[in-house]
């Protein structure tokens, strides 16, 4: 019985075969170098030569006050991120499904949608020119337009926290918008007829119908979010941080980035990269046995 099933489903397996070797090659044997964590890694002895130390990078990572620092910035700007990232694209699509006429709609849905296409590296180069403090188009507009002194939005760490979850939540809401779209378009209209015979007007409605029906969804995506609570975007912070604000604006990516690659720290670079995936997939099994109790939410 075995035979004759792998005889009609031998195609499919040969057409995920190349998949499953990608996977192998870029996301599994590289996991061998999680091993220089625990060394004190030198590549011209190796992964075999190289001095075995233990756990004192990890335990360097919580001593140094700039591995900490990275560390709450993460924290911070993640959980600002997650936030508004929830809020702002379910009342988008609140007032979205308000709007009657198709050809409107569809337009400003286009619109909003289009810069989760953009690439980092685009958006940073924009982002750069625009909030420059010398000829910047916002900072000249405070300035002719409310009298406001030009703000250094990318060198001062308070402004560069908000320039980035802004332009986050600027590039990703109209994406994340869709997903709460679909879950109103499934309400059934004779809830709405209801309610509006109950004495019900458009506030009432979206209330007390289209809410409780976007519930499920918003408790699904609001657990998952959990497990990305120490990604705050390394393209992003990347192509827009400087030395200025590594005080405010550093998270865990770039910091391995600069200690592994720029410094050649590759031990404690990867020690600091074990420790984000460790608690990341902790997190990750979390958000889906909550997304499990809370909607019924299961992958398999």
């Amino acid at each position: 019985m075995a035979s004759f099933e792998w005889k009609k489903t031998w195609p499919l397996h040969l057409l995920v075969l190349p998949v499953v070797i990608f996977a192998i090659i870029f996301n599994y044997l590289p996991m061998f170098g999680n091993i220089m964590a625990f060394q004190d890694y030198k590549p011209w002895e190796g992964f075999f030569g190289s001095q075995w130390v233990g756990f004192s990078h990890f335990e360097a990572l919580f001593k140094f006050d700039d591995s900490v620092q990275v560390i709450w910035n993460t924290f911070i700007i993640s959980v600002l991120k997650i936030v508004f990232g929830l809020i702002v694209p379910i009342i988008m699509a609140l007032l979205l499904n308000e709007i009657r006429k198709m050809s409107i709609k569809r337009g400003i849905q286009t619109m909003v949608y289009l810069p989760h296409f953009l690439s980092w590296v685009i958006l940073g180069g924009i982002l750069i020119d625009i909030l420059s403090i010398n000829g910047g188009i916002v900072n000249r507009l405070l300035e002719s337009g409310f009298g406001i002194e030009p703000i250094f939005f990318l060198g001062n760490g308070d402004w560069f926290r908000t320039v980035l979850v802004t332009s986050d939540i600027w590039k990703e809401f109209g994406f994340s918008m869709i997903v709460y779209l679909a879950s109103i378009s499934g309400v059934n209209p004779d809830l709405y007829e209801a309610a509006e015979m109950d004495g019900a007007n458009r506030f009432k409605q979206t209330w007390h119908v289209t809410l409780p029906a976007m519930l499920p969804i918003i408790i699904v995506i609001s657990t998952l979010q959990l497990g990305n609570i120490l990604n705050a975007g390394f393209d992003q912070v990347f192509n827009l941080y400087n030395p200025l604000v590594y005080d405010k604006g550093d998270v865990i990516d770039t910091y391995v980035y600069r200690m592994g690659l720029e410094n050649g720290n590759f031990s404690f670079a990867t020690a600091v990269g074990l420790f984000k995936s460790l608690i990341s997939f902790v997190l990750i099994v979390v958000a889906y046995r909550l997304a499990y109790k809370l909607a019924n939410y299961r992958i398999f």
